[in-house]
């Protein structure tokens, strides 16, 4: 990606690449994948807010189709759900996949008797 300044790209989708816990996905299939985000995001639901980094197979010119579009696109939906607080993909430089914030529990939920 020559059209981009290493700055440049971090500007655009974020500095953070290192989360509290990592989703390894590199090598796995689309199904599993999406299995496996399933799983976190109902997991962070009972627990406390955290960082996640989703890592996956960065694309080459031999790669053919990544786990990028079906990843992403699961995790924005997530977003909308407000099962997630933010997420960006990480810099080309770090790898590839995802940076996610997981809100954890709803505070409110746990106050009412």
């Amino acid at each position: 990606m020559p059209l981009f300044e290493p700055g440049s790209i971090r500007g655009l989708v974020g500095d953070q690449a290192d989360g509290e816990y990592t989703l390894d996905l590199q090598g796995v299939s689309p199904d599993h994948a999406q299995s496996a985000i399933a799983q976190m995001l109902e997991q962070s639901r009972f627990g406390d807010s955290k960082s996640v980094v989703v890592r996956i197979d960065p694309a080459t010119p031999t790669s053919g189709e990544t786990l990028f579009l079906p990843v992403g696109r699961q995790l924005l939906e997530a977003r909308r759900r407000g099962l997630i607080a933010r997420f960006h993909p990480l810099p080309e430089a770090d790898g590839g996949g995802f940076y996610v914030e997981l809100p954890g529990r709803n505070r409110d939920e746990e106050a009412q008797p």
